[in-house]
């Protein structure tokens, strides 16, 4: 069997656009990879288009061999635009694998060590999540901050902001409900240790990104306050080199890959084992497509030292433009039994959401800038 062609395709869902891509053989069979990367989709798509041109003409089957020439022979490796390329290929190399083999992703990667998979999706607010336990999850995540009028936000009240907020969530939903916070690495360390100061009382699941990624001393200024809610990062951290350092001095309680942005299925399994090791849990970030969806359950099957998978459904798109969509009852996935991903793609839907650059710079254009409109992340 050899790869006779890689072809990208950009669709848009109204929210996050997604990034696919579709391996093709000389026997006929297909496999579906995705490297959405949000803000970047263009790049992504370029990025696979060079990779393709030195995998044309290999036995898909050769996954790791594949991996390592897409990894190897560009000379210059990692970043995020290049990892979300290589993860959409390595991605459909295991769905073609698992098609040829008349497996499961899983089964293939050693098979399942559960028999469900505990899903989590977002909510800005009570109401949000109301419905979202309502409609069976028993975990969800909320924002950090709180932007005010003319989208602008204040350090100065972000701690006692973010204390009423998870104050309102507790006493609505409960005790049982895992909350989780996002911070997107928005602050600096003395900001984001006042806001985990402020909603210890609560039990939260984890709190994710305190600090921007880039500076590994400033997430140890906060891990070394002691809290004992749980620490997690990792969205922005790519291939297992980008974890070592992160994962040997242990600053964080939960990993967090992303399996469109760090090489796919065949690194993300490297990245939760070594996590493993050091007794460090896994809950794989998420582009939230359908297909980089399906991929990271087939990992979390897997992984013993699994906690929870992300996932947030654009409805909906993300069921219509899957063959077999996947299924979640009472906040698990469920594991899908037919061969490789379990999903395939529709192309006839793909071709009625065509992406739209100009709509999707709208879309993302400005920010929370601070209160004097100096320039935040995002």
């Amino acid at each position: 069997m050899k790869i006779t062609d890689i072809k990208t395709f950009l669709m848009e869902t109204g929210g996050r656009d997604w990034v696919f891509c579709k391996i093709e053989t000389d026997e006929g069979v297909h496999g579906w990879g995705e490297g959405t990367l949000e803000r970047h989709e263009e790049s992504v798509a370029a990025g696979i288009k060079v990779l393709a041109k030195r995998l044309i003409g290999n036995d898909p089957t050769q996954i790791e061999r594949n991996w390592q020439i897409m990894y190897r022979h560009g000379f210059w490796r990692g970043g995020v635009v290049m990892g979300s390329a290589m993860a959409a290929i390595d991605i459909a190399l295991w769905d073609i694998t698992g098609k040829v083999n008349n497996m499961p992703i899983y089964k293939m990667l050693g098979g399942a060590v559960r028999d469900r998979v505990k899903a989590y999706t977002h909510a800005a607010d009570i109401r949000g999540g109301k419905k979202l336990v309502d409609e069976g999850f028993s975990a969800f995540k909320t924002g950090g901050w709180t932007a005010s009028e003319g989208n602008k936000w204040s350090e100065n009240d972000a701690a006692e902001n973010l204390h009423e907020k998870i104050k309102g969530m507790r006493k609505e939903l409960g005790p049982d409900i895992d909350i989780m916070i996002d911070n997107h690495g928005r602050v600096r360390p003395s900001i984001a240790i006042k806001q985990i100061d402020a909603i210890e009382e609560f039990n939260l699941l984890f709190f994710e990104e305190p600090v921007p990624p880039e500076n590994i001393n400033a997430l140890e200024q906060v891990r070394n306050v002691g809290h004992r809610t749980d620490i997690a990062t990792g969205e922005r951290l790519f291939f297992r080199w980008g974890f070592k350092e992160l994962l040997n001095r242990r600053l964080v309680d939960v990993i967090q890959p992303d399996i469109a942005h760090t090489g796919g299925i065949s690194e993300i399994r490297r990245i939760a084992s070594m996590a493993e090791i050091e007794y460090i849990k896994f809950a794989p970030h998420n582009p939230n497509g359908p297909i980089a969806t399906a991929a990271s359950l087939h990992v979390c099957a897997t992984v013993p030292n699994f906690l929870i998978l992300e996932t947030a459904r654009d409805m909906p798109w993300h069921d219509k433009v899957q063959t077999t969509p996947l299924v979640i009852k009472e906040g698990f996935f469920e594991l899908p039994e037919t061969p490789g991903l379990g999903t395939d793609i529709d192309e006839s839907v793909l071709a009625m959401k065509p992406f739209n650059s100009d709509k999707n710079n709208e879309r993302y254009s400005g920010s929370w800038n601070l209160e004097d409109n100096a320039v935040a992340d995002v």
